[in-house]
């Protein structure tokens, strides 16, 4: 071949060539703009993520802070960062460990030592589904986020409590709506019990003074001539062995364990004292019956009134009653079962909640309406504390028992304080486009309780009212924690870059029946 011709096909390849690689170069710049495009929308109008930066929403959702393990039972709890208490500016981390404040086990009570040099965890990561407020209402109980009114440019997470057009109060920790007790949805709920005893976490030194102020002792007590008595083989059981028409009752005694006022682990130990008792409690153990004779129950004091809940094996029926001071028990429930299976163990539940009692036997449920009203379950004695007892006779062994308490939305400012927040004494009644929202580590949460300036509107527009949420500053709907505070690889690394994958969680909020 002539050697021109050849070197007018090389020329000819080589355009080509360089044709084609500009081709892909434009396909890729065309494909990183199309991604950076559809990243921006999908961040702006689908779903972002946000960090948690305070503890306002704990144990829901956390802010920085410290991870824990109690020393003496074992027991696992967060504890707020608060960065002004160690000189620092506000939605700041140090870059090391730093002195531990003084902290409360939830469980057995145990004050660790202050000062031990402990790291600090980051906040929860969450995503947030944007604009669906744009297509459906926002649903009570909903954990959203939204702009602060006073201040526009800082986004806030909080649960919402109170719709438009609703007049709505905080009485004794309980959210009521146009007079009537809002329950909350079932997933959100459990979401909200906090532990306040679990007997499966036993002190390995019970001798020191270190809990509550004083030795640690079983806090479930034998009253009288009870045959309760501990499993010495196993003290995380409680063993009984008396006649089938004996009752024997155990007594959870606040004196020594902790107390049933609405304290959070989170939060500064010295504000506990003056802290509300919250008096929707739950109670929960397995059974294991040795005797198709016998009965147990549990018994939950709310005010005046004592509500009992029992299980008498030899019948198979499962009876509810509430008994008022001075006053004769009144049976509220009676329902047959089928008589429960001896040697095989089965879980018992009884929680008096939102002006309801619900008792479960062995995956199965029953709910008794206490009534909506304020007045229907007797008048608020907020100097009384609650009491929880089990009873029971024949042959039983109880174990994983614990004792939880529900949130409780607390009325004034400061623990030990005599104001009293927007909504909670005299009701608030929202207008249209309004919302009311709270935090769920209420004595610590910044909210429409405690606003003092109007909300900034748009330019040309009024300003908002002080103590709302506009609709216009609605952001969305918090979904899903994808990235727990996670674990340093070392102590000294700078970032938690390993996941703590089981952390990871949905967020639950209201549902298409609202309460």
């Amino acid at each position: 071949m002539p050697s021109g011709k050849t070197e007018k096909s090389n020329t000819k390849k080589s355009a080509q060539k360089s044709r084609d690689r500009a081709d892909e170069v434009a396909n890729i710049f065309e494909w990183l703009i199309t991604a950076f495009i559809l990243a921006f929308v999908f961040r702006a109008f689908i779903m972002e993520a946000f960090r948690i930066p305070t503890g306002s929403m704990a144990d829901t959702l956390r802010g920085a802070h410290f991870r824990l393990c109690c020393t003496q039972c074992g027991y696992k709890y967060e504890h707020g960062f608060i960065p002004r208490n160690f000189r620092m500016h506000e939605d700041t981390m140090p870059t090391g460990s730093v002195p531990l404040p003084n902290t409360r086990c939830p469980s057995c009570g145990n004050y660790p030592p202050a000062g031990t040099a402990v790291t600090v965890a980051n906040g929860d990561r969450i995503l947030v589904l944007k604009c669906i407020y744009q297509f459906f209402e926002p649903k009570r109980w909903d954990v959203i986020v939204f702009k602060n009114p006073p201040e526009p440019t800082i986004n806030y997470i909080k649960r919402l409590v109170a719709l438009p057009g609703e007049k709505v109060q905080i009485i004794d920790g309980d959210i009521y709506i146009n007079e009537q007790i809002s329950r909350k949805q079932p997933k959100v709920q459990q979401e909200q019990w906090m532990p306040v005893y679990d007997n499966d976490y036993q002190p390995v030194n019970p001798l020191t003074p270190t809990f509550n102020s004083h030795q640690w002792k079983q806090p479930f007590i034998a009253e009288g001539p009870s045959k309760w008595k501990v499993d010495e083989s196993n003290p995380t059981q409680f063993l009984l062995d008396s006649p089938s028409d004996q009752i024997n009752t155990m007594t959870y005694s606040t004196s020594i364990g902790n107390d049933f006022r609405a304290t959070y682990a989170y939060d500064d130990v010295p504000r506990y004292k003056y802290l509300p008792y919250c008096s929707d409690l739950m109670v929960r153990f397995n059974c294991l019956t040795d005797s198709p004779q016998g009965r147990i129950g549990i018994a939950l004091s709310k005010y005046e009134t004592t509500y009992r809940a029992e299980i008498i094996l030899s019948q198979g029926t499962i009876i509810i009653t509430k008994q008022k001071e001075g006053e004769n028990p009144v049976e509220l429930v009676a329902v047959p079962i089928k008589k429960p299976e001896t040697n095989r163990r089965a879980l018992v539940k009884f929680a008096n909640v939102d002006h309801q009692l619900i008792f479960e036997y062995d995956g199965t449920k029953w709910t008794y309406d206490l009534g909506r009203y304020l007045k229907d379950v007797g008048e608020i004695r907020d100097d009384m504390e609650p009491q929880v007892k089990i009873f029971g006779s024949g042959k039983l062994t109880l174990s994983h028992v614990a004792i939880y308490r529900d949130i409780h939305y607390t009325e004034s400012m400061y623990a030990n304080s005599s104001e009293h927040g927007r909504a909670t004494n005299v009701p608030f009644v929202l207008g249209e486009d309004e919302f009311f929202v709270l935090g769920d580590n209420s004595p610590n949460s910044e909210d429409c309780r405690w606003w003092t300036e109007q909300g900034r509107a748009n330019k040309g527009l009024p300003s908002y009212r002080v103590g709302i949420v506009p609709r216009d500053y609605l952001v969305g709907k918090a979904l899903f924690v994808y990235w727990p505070s996670g674990f340093k690889p070392f102590a000294g690394f700078p970032f938690g870059i390993i996941p703590n994958i089981g952390k990871m969680r949905f967020i639950y909020g209201g549902s298409n029946h609202n309460n």
